[in-house]
């Protein structure tokens, strides 16, 4: 038979051949096939009277503008014992996704109207399908044609003309795989409470804001947690809170939710209506209030508080609606019922009365009253690189100095957290110029707000800042709290990824060890953590040194610098070298000041 009969065979088969072509695949035959006959076998049983018999059969879905090629395909897969369907318009390629619920989909590449790289990034679009193998029967060899649809999802490619066995093969292979994959617990949840992972959630939402503002975003926080862990130790606070975590799930039904730490989750309810939305809320809290834990021989109930945010009001980026609901949360702790909904403040013009320490906020700022103090890390293993941490400070026109505590909460009501954070960043860069005029150099860590880093634009603003001073990007050290970067950890890896080319390092400021915060260490490119502050006032609790000194090794495998703060005397600090931290800061080296005089050079730890 010469190429071109063979090639014709293939493309375009007789319909009575497709047993025989059943049986070039390997695959069993039916009594009487005369394929079986001229084997002289005796027929083995169809798939569907094999082992996997109460197996739902295999469904590929055929998207083939073509008659003849759609037909050829059809018949080869029903043939050996697959379910098979053609869709020869596009337009009716993603209602019959539906309907049929395929196993696999079968593309030709070029289609009419809409050609399959366009469909199948359609299909990816949509969460119910995504997960569907597409494999792509095509004559087109052009490798970038092919690499464009592995772009946009495809998960393999056939060349017509393709032998039956081929396809056969190829078909069941990734059906197989794929409901294989479906099995296998998921991995975008807790095996022990069902929760979303942190990264899944944060991509939901991402997904939805600003796109679709509707629904809630809210934190559910358990009350108690330390009294809880005094009593019952951190192995029955664990079984509690894991217990409390997969009750939750129960009571969220189809939204997201996740853990967040110790007491907190994190739910995002996209589909609960505006005017149910305080009943949701009560329900969450209810639902945990009224649930009877078991511990041992014992019940325990648990009180927790709901804030959250009204996604409606149309939040622009997902990390303000983070803080929005964070911020309902902290107002939750001083309510009689435990709820609170973040209601938006409207935006108040220069000029208007706004009260307190944030009606001077805005005049703070324009009146050049914002400064920075210092306090010197020193290295324990000694050393003369002078490095710095900066504190922000707001001169009242009476000459009080006002800490950051103060500072950025009324910074935040005022709409001004932004700017606040700007204004710290080229304070510390006019230092870093002073000093480098002198020919003198050092490391400043410099706090921000993971709401400011994430805006759009200011990692731009950021490095022309460093390019236009001259100074060195290694000079400067980004440092930001753990619990905001734990909200806000995907937006921030986009903001860290620009930040490495220049130089620019991370701290992981108020770092205490956890299976999230560690996770957390190896998703972003940091240089350096700093200890939570428990760490060193609590040394005398074996418990903590223990958490402590684990935490430490787990920072220096991944390459990071460990600093120990807060410490006081001459104790903790002795404990902490043994523990091996790189890096002391606290009263005992020096107070916070508002110059840059400490002699790195003769320090002595």
């Amino acid at each position: 038979m010469s190429d071109a009969d063979s090639k014709q065979r293939a493309e375009f088969p007789p319909s009575a051949y497709w047993r025989r072509w059943v049986a070039d695949a390997g695959q069993p035959t039916l009594p009487g096939d005369p394929a079986a006959d001229a084997a002289g076998e005796t027929p083995a049983p169809s798939v569907a009277q094999t082992g996997d018999a109460a197996e739902t059969p295999q469904r590929v879905l055929i998207v083939e503008d073509d008659p003849s090629q759609a037909l050829f395909a059809e018949s080869v897969l029903n043939g050996a014992g697959l379910q098979a369907r053609v869709v020869s318009v596009a337009s009716e390629f993603m209602a019959s996704l539906g309907e049929f619920q395929p196993d696999l989909v079968l593309m030709d590449l070029h289609m009419p109207g809409m050609d399959g790289s366009e469909l199948t990034a359609q299909l990816r679009g949509q969460a119910a399908f995504s997960h569907i193998p597409v494999v792509f029967l095509t004559g087109d060899a052009d490798p970038e044609r092919q690499f464009e649809a592995l772009e946009v999802g495809a998960d393999d490619f056939l060349t017509k003309p393709v032998r039956p066995r081929h396809l056969i093969a190829a078909v069941q292979n990734r059906i197989r795989r794929a409901r294989a994959l479906q099995q296998m617990p998921d991995p975008g949840r807790n095996a022990l409470t069902g929760l979303n992972s942190r990264l899944q959630l944060l991509q939901h939402l991402a997904e939805a804001i600003p796109a679709a503002p509707r629904g809630a975003l809210g934190f559910v926080e358990i009350e108690g947690i330390t009294a809880l862990r005094d009593r019952y130790g951190y192995a029955g606070l664990e079984t509690i809170l894991t217990d409390a975590g997969r009750h939750l799930r129960a009571l969220v039904g189809d939204a997201s939710a996740t853990r967040l730490n110790d007491n907190t989750f994190l739910v995002f309810a996209p589909d609960v209506a505006r005017i149910d939305l305080d009943a949701w809320a009560r329900s969450l809290r209810d639902g945990i209030g009224s649930h009877p834990f078991p511990l041992a021989d014992q019940t325990i109930r648990l009180r927790a508080l709901v804030g959250y945010a009204d996604l409606v009001h149309g939040y622009d980026e997902p990390g303000n609606a983070l803080a929005a609901a964070e911020q309902a949360l902290r107002e939750s702790r001083g309510t009689p019922i435990g709820i609170a909904v973040h209601i938006p403040a409207p935006r108040i013009a220069p000029g208007e009365p706004q009260g307190g320490l944030a009606d001077d906020l805005r005049d703070a700022l324009a009146e050049q009253r914002i400064e920075l103090a210092f306090q010197p890390i020193v290295a324990v293993a000694g050393g003369d690189e002078a490095q710095y941490q900066t504190l922000l400070r707001l001169r009242g026109r009476d000459g009080e100095l006002h800490s950051a505590a103060r500072v950025l909460p009324a910074a935040e009501v005022a709409g001004l957290l932004l700017e606040i954070d700007r204004r710290v960043v080229e304070l510390a860069i006019a230092t870093l110029i002073e000093r480098q005029r002198v020919g003198s150099t050092m490391r400043l860590f410099v706090s921000q707000s993971s709401r400011s880093l994430i805006q759009g634009g200011y990692a731009d603003w950021l490095l022309a800042q460093i390019e236009l001073s001259g100074v060195p990007g290694a000079s400067l050290v980004i440092d930001v709290r753990q619990d905001d970067a734990l909200i806000h950890a995907l937006s921030l890896q986009d903001f860290c990824a620009r930040m490495v080319p220049a130089g620019v390092q991370l701290c992981l400021g108020q770092y205490s060890a956890s299976e999230e915060a560690d996770a957390l260490l190896a998703q972003l490119p940091l240089g350096f953590v700093r200890l939570a502050a428990r760490y060193s006032r609590q040394l005398d609790e074996p418990r903590v040194r223990d958490e402590m000194r684990i935490a430490v090794e787990h920072a220096h495998r991944l390459g990071l610098q460990v600093i120990g703060q807060q410490v006081e005397d001459p104790q903790a600090a002795a404990t902490l070298w043994m523990s091996g931290i790189d890096f002391i800061q606290g009263n005992l080296v020096q107070r916070v000041a508002n110059v840059l005089d400490f002699d790195f050079h003769h320090s002595v730890l």
